[in-house]
């Protein structure tokens, strides 16, 4: 029998079911159309809270140094001012034709000063011509008409930068900053469409993948800046589908919320391109000086060709650590230039055959000072707390002076190894800090043998006895009270005896005695036995408070001990102390700052504070006489023939056992304290005279000296003294002219005493 054929069993859907499908497929896209114009809207909400705000970024503070002021006759030679060009990295040229640039002929430069914002204004860029002699800058011109210069600033060195862990380190651009040559190469590698595409290219991409085919490895990209912008500043580096469709959806949105120059400035000054150690190094303006040392408007293309090979991958395209891979891109790029029209056939051989030319790495500009960073972090945090440094894109101009600051770090470094060679004490350490006499400011500050460490700081942080620092108090105290320099002083044998029983006996350096001694030889010559009976006669109530008033804050030992020096200070803390004394009684705190702009370029600090008076003006000048007699004919008296015809002033210090040695001295304009010791506190072996005064000399011939002029107050007067210390007629034979307190002299007498020689009477070896 046949079978019957099968029937058909599949399904027949009716028409109204195909609908619901249909239906199902419009629900879906319109909920996905809504899902993108809801995210569209999270997107460009997100884009508008963070563009649209006045400060995109959190900027570190900036710190300068202070300008350096150029004028006729000024203690500059022209080593000291290539030194500062150095650190402003500045380029030597045959022929100087831009900003950033000098030339040297013989003790003659050119030099094309940079522009710089400074707090009272800008100043435009400058061509200079200045004449050295020695030690001296004796002229000034303007190189583009001769015209004679009574003065001229330079801009300043970028010393650091202060960021808490939160900022990033960039250093911003504005868009009219920029070459437009670096702008053209920048474009033609990355995006040559970005004036005319939306947000998203799909020609880039095109054009890319093609040249990308060609060149068998990646020479282009196929991500529009505004894509690389978008990922950069708003998303995580994963890689997926994901991230890519919100890259490019807010290329668009970013694209046609804001103009083009505004992407492009945001984009240069966004993207990552190295690391500095812990520190990443973020847009073209930081990138500048991080590879280079300059700033980007004066890189040459080859220069600039490095840079824009960063973007590829700052860490694949390390320059330090793979310069060929590096240098290859970089010309790659130099040949796209040829190639468009942007570089002649004769440009492009020339930079070719060019090296990378970078800075050592780690080795920027700035950062170099980590001992006056440290005293600079301090006074902020003092002044105006913790927060302060969150604000964003703070100014701080301080008062560092680079030339200053390199005469001290070679004095300590050259001094201590040429003492421990000498001596063969080994495991030395020293400390300086110069400041300016009259206005207080830090000019320069040293914290140990290796002035880049950024450990101890001992001119901050090394408190030890200061031995016979303390003097000047002492004498201060009692020509305020109506001694005067003639006055004689016992210098016999002495025993105190405290509250115990105990005897104290002090000695002289050289275990001698003199018998009567007057009081300004006593000081000049460092005595100790005549300075503790002078102590005991005013009293050590009133010796510590004059120690307060020249700004001691330490607490201080009421013990006859403390006129020899057992109170403990740092460098920075003495210095402060004889500030006030070298400025005849004038006290002003010790200060790193200068001047401080806030983001908006608006001043919020200015250094203002009125010098307080303190001591007394004559007795003041009268101490300050006696210590240029310490410098001529007192225990540091070897500066007289190291600078003969001029005039310092100073004061030795030792003490027991040899274990600190200290100098403080001063010229007409600054104000230097030295400190030489162990860090483990053994003796050190040596004095005052011959372990801290070396540096103090050194950093006098590197610097320049300028001879010190006292102003005489009023109610000083030269008066005839014999040796009894008494006032005597003019014309006494044997008599000693100083200056004396005319209010608090007796009348004066007639010639009695037999002629002496004083200076052979009075002065022998000191400490």
């Amino acid at each position: 029998m046949a079978k019957k054929p099968k029937k058909n069993t599949a399904p027949v859907y009716p028409f109204w079911h195909w609908r619901r499908w249909i239906g199902l497929a419009i629900k879906l896209g319109l909920v996905g159309i809504a899902f993108m114009v809801l995210f569209g809207i999270y997107l460009d909400s997100l884009i508008h809270s963070k563009f649209d705000t006045g400060q995109k970024w959190q900027l570190p503070a900036v710190v300068y140094s202070r300008p350096l002021e150029l004028f006729p006759e000024q203690r500059l030679s022209l080593k000291q001012m290539l030194h500062e060009l150095k650190l402003l990295n500045y380029r030597e040229s045959p022929n100087p034709k831009g900003p950033g640039q000098y030339a040297v002929n013989g003790q003659r430069m050119v030099v094309i000063r940079r522009s710089f914002s400074f707090a009272d204004g800008m100043e435009k860029a400058r061509p200079l011509l200045l004449t050295f002699n020695g030690q001296r800058l004796v002229n000034i011109k303007s190189a583009d008409n001769l015209h004679d210069l009574a003065y001229v600033r330079m801009d300043p060195v970028l010393l650091d930068r202060l960021s808490n862990d939160e900022m990033e380190d960039r250093i911003l651009l504005h868009i009219n900053q920029v070459p437009q040559s670096f702008i053209n190469m920048l474009l033609l590698v990355e995006d040559r469409d970005f004036y005319t595409h939306g947000g998203v290219s799909l020609l880039s991409i095109g054009r890319a993948f093609l040249a990308n085919l060609r060149a068998g490895h990646a020479v282009q990209g196929g991500s529009t800046l505004t894509q690389q912008l978008a990922k950069n500043y708003f998303l995580t580096r994963e890689r997926s589908i994901w991230r890519k469709v919100q890259e490019a959806y807010m290329a668009v949105i970013i694209d046609y919320r804001y103009d083009k120059n505004q992407i492009l400035e945001t984009y240069m000054n966004e993207i990552y391109l190295g690391q500095n150690f812990a520190q990443g190094v973020y847009g073209f303006g930081l990138a500048s000086y991080f590879y280079f040392g300059m700033p980007l408007n004066e890189l040459e293309p080859d220069q600039m060709a490095l840079l824009v090979t960063m973007v590829r991958g700052p860490s694949y395209y390390d320059p330090w650590r793979y310069p060929e891979r590096a240098q290859q891109r970089r010309d790659m790029i130099l040949r796209l230039m040829l190639d468009n029209n942007q570089l002649s056939p004769d440009q492009y051989q020339t930079y070719l055959a060019r090296p990378l030319g970078l800075l050592e790495r780690g080795q920027m500009t700035f950062g170099r000072t980590p001992a006056f960073m440290s005293l600079l972090r301090r006074e902020l945090r003092q002044r105006f707390g913790d927060a302060f440094l969150k604000q964003s894109g703070l100014k701080i101009f301080t008062s560092l002076d680079p030339v200053a600051q390199q005469a001290a770090e070679e004095a300590v470094a050259s001094q201590l190894d040429n003492i421990e060679t000498r001596t063969k004490h080994k495991g030395l350490q020293g400390a300086m800090v110069v400041t300016n006499r009259h206005s207080g400011e830090v000019s320069a500050l040293v914290g140990g043998r290796d002035a880049n460490y950024a450990g101890l700081n001992r001119a901050l942080d090394a408190r030890r006895p200061i031995g016979s620092q303390v003097k000047p108090a002492v004498y201060l105290t009692a020509l305020d009270q109506g001694f005067h320099l003639a006055t004689p002083l016992k210098d016999e044998p002495l025993e105190l005896r405290n509250q115990g029983g105990k005897v104290w006996a002090p000695q002289n350096y050289d275990r001698t005695f003199r018998g009567n001694v007057p009081l300004y030889a006593a000081m000049a010559n460092s005595l100790n036995v005549p300075t503790v009976r002078l102590g005991m006669a005013v009293g050590i109530p009133a010796v510590a408070e004059t120690l307060k008033k020249m700004g001691v804050t330490q607490e201080i030992p009421m013990f006859p001990s403390l006129f020899l020096g057992i109170l403990e200070l740092s460098p920075y803390e003495v210095n402060q102390a004889f500030l006030t004394l070298a400025t005849e009684g004038l006290y002003q705190p010790l200060t790193a700052i200068r001047t401080i702009l806030d983001s908006n370029d608006k001043v919020i600090y200015q250094r203002a504070e009125k010098a307080e008076r303190r001591l007394d003006s004559q007795s003041a000048y009268l101490t300050l006489f006696t210590m240029t007699k310490v410098a001529s004919v007192g225990t540091a008296k070897v500066l007289a023939s190291q600078f003969p015809g001029v005039v310092l002033a100073g004061k030795t210090g030792t003490t027991d056992n040899l274990r600190d040695a200290w100098f403080t001295g001063m010229d007409n304009d600054e104000l230097i304290t030295t400190w030489v010791g162990r860090d483990d506190n053994q003796p050190a072996g040596l004095t005052g005279a011959n372990g801290a005064l070396p540096l103090f000399s050194d950093y006098m011939k590197r610097r320049g000296v300028n001879s010190l002029r006292l102003p005489v107050p009023q109610g000083i007067s030269m008066v005839n003294f014999n040796i009894e210390g008494k006032p005597v007629a003019g014309g006494c034979g044997g008599a000693m002219m100083l200056p004396a307190r005319t209010d608090k002299l007796p009348p004066a007498e007639a010639c009695t005493t037999t002629p002496v020689d004083w200076l052979k009477h009075i002065f022998s070896s000191g400490e």
